[in-house]
């Protein structure tokens, strides 16, 4: 039944519903109806009874409705009213009640999974907005003087600019490749040289056997942007980035190493807890994101210390059913 109203009561599968509960029922007829009133029904409803008058007044009532032999339940998911449960042929007033229940329950559990898919949309869209307005102004500000003077370079990376900016911010789908994500933080790390000189030095490394592997849509990229942000451009002299992308047995290990400012280990415990403040969202987001596709055992791991550099590190399968760019 759960599989059945995973899609609520206005679902492709309640006709399905409605023939299990008959037959668990042992009913002459079972119809659900959501809010609108609209009902799938199973079954011959019998013709001296309106059963649209009767949910109708259920839907405004709330309170059970009976006529002859129809039974009409109001269906309260958190309290608040979803649909209606009618059925013809006078079962037990427990047996109803208890079908009523799984019904609810079935509803509850479709609406908690809506909610974590719309959390996990709405995590995605905010990394989407995390591009730095900063970084944006700088880029540009670099593209503009080489005009006159490099125009050949200035072209270049305009064209890296418009490939960063579509990539972080252009509809796309749950999943990726390391391929592109790779692809992502080389055309981000170009302008950011572009920025800082020689002040940024980077070393970008991925295995081929691991460039189709699938993950989560910008996981890596944030990490990228957090080692230049808080590492790099704080560090007085610069330094090394270095992202490196392997295969571990039947695990993909993708490692973004700075030899920065590095941190307390506290404050990248609350990074990761989400805690840290504004800056902390990203690694916050990116761990959970990880966790719920893989499970908890599969997340960010954050080595760090106060002018040691950072090192973030996260494993993931290879190979994940459900889980195809």
């Amino acid at each position: 039944m759960s599989d059945d109203l995973a899609d609520g009561l206005a679902g492709p599968r309640v006709r399905a519903a409605c023939r299990g509960i008959r037959r668990l029922l042992a009913a002459d007829a079972v119809g659900l109806a959501d809010l609108s009133g609209s009902v799938t029904t199973v079954g011959a409803m019998p013709a001296d009874v309106d059963a649209t008058a009767l949910i109708d007044r259920v839907l405004h009532t709330e309170h059970r409705g009976r006529h002859g032999d129809v039974v009409a339940l109001p269906l309260l998911v958190h309290d608040e009213l979803a649909g209606v449960l009618v059925v013809s042929g006078a079962p037990r007033t427990a047996e109803l009640r208890e079908v009523a229940n799984l019904i609810v329950a079935a509803l509850e559990r479709a609406r908690l999974e809506a909610s974590a898919e719309q959390a996990a949309e709405a995590e995605l869209r905010a990394l989407r907005a995390e591009i730095s307005p900063h970084f944006v102004y700088n880029a540009l500000t670099v593209i503009a003087g080489l005009v006159r003077p490099d125009p050949d370079r200035s072209r270049e990376l305009m064209l890296d600019f418009a490939d960063y900016i579509r990539y972080s911010l252009a509809s796309h789908g749950e999943y990726t490749t390391v391929a592109d994500e790779f692809h992502a933080i080389e055309t981000y790390l170009a302008l950011q040289r572009a920025v800082l000189g020689d002040r940024l030095r980077v070393q970008v490394r991925v295995a081929p056997e691991v460039l189709a592997v699938a993950l989560p849509y910008l996981v890596l990229q944030p990490i990228v942007e957090n080692a230049v942000r808080h590492g790099i451009e704080r560090h007085s002299d610069g330094g090394t980035v270095q992202v490196l992308g392997e295969a571990e047995g039947t695990d993909c290990v993708l490692s973004v190493t700075d030899d920065g400012v590095g941190m307390d280990p506290e404050l990248a415990r609350d990074l990761l807890a989400g805690t840290g403040g504004a800056t902390s969202m990203g690694l916050a987001n990116v761990d959970r994101r990880l966790r719920n596709v893989y499970g908890p055992w599969f997340g960010l791991v954050l080595e760090t210390a106060e002018g040691a550099g950072t090192r973030v590190v996260m494993r993931i399968p290879r190979f994940q059913p459900g889980v195809m760019p």
